[in-house]
C-alpha cells in the first residue's frame, strides 16, 4: 500500500486600494484601479476624467514617506498606467496621491500587498 502526499503551496498576492481621503464624491475627477498583473507584477490604472484640461501633481510616497515618482500631468480624459516591481518593492505599502493644482484637493490611495501561503496536504490511496 502506497500513500502519496502531496503538498502545494500556493503563493498569493492580494492588492487592497483605500477610499479616497476627501469626503466629496471624487471632486478631483481621478480614478485608480488596479487592472491585474503583467509578468507577476501588479499594474494600476489612474484615470483622470474632466471636461478641460486640468494639472495634477501625482506622487507615489512609501509607508517611510520616500517619495518613489513625481510627476506634473496636465489631462483632461486619459489615463496614467503604473507596473509595480514587486522584487525592488517588497511588501512596502504604497500611497498615491493626486492633488489637482488649481483646486489644491488631494485624493489619496493606499495600495498593500497581502502575501499569503496556503499549504495543502492529500493522501491518496493508489492500492
Amino acid at each position: 500500500m502506497k500513500t502519496i502526499i502531496t503538498l502545494v503551496a500556493l503563493f498569493t498576492v492580494t492588492l487592497v486600494q483605500a477610499a479616497p481621503v476627501v469626503t466629496e464624491k471624487n471632486p478631483t475627477g481621478v480614478e485608480f484601479k488596479f487592472l491585474g498583473n503583467h509578468k507577476n507584477q501588479p499594474v494600476l490604472e489612474l484615470s483622470f476624467n474632466n471636461p478641460e484640461e486640468v494639472e495634477f501633481t501625482v506622487e507615489v510616497v512609501d509607508e517611510y514617506n520616500t517619495v518613489l515618482y513625481k510627476d506634473v500631468v496636465k489631462a483632461n480624459n486619459t489615463t496614467k498606467k503604473f507596473l509595480l516591481n514587486t522584487e525592488e518593492l517588497g511588501n512596502v505599502g504604497l500611497r498615491f496621491q493626486i492633488t489637482g493644482r488649481k483646486s489644491n484637493k488631494t485624493v489619496v490611495y493606499e495600495v498593500n500587498r497581502n502575501a499569503r501561503v496556503v499549504e495543502d496536504l492529500v493522501v491518496n490511496k493508489v492500492k
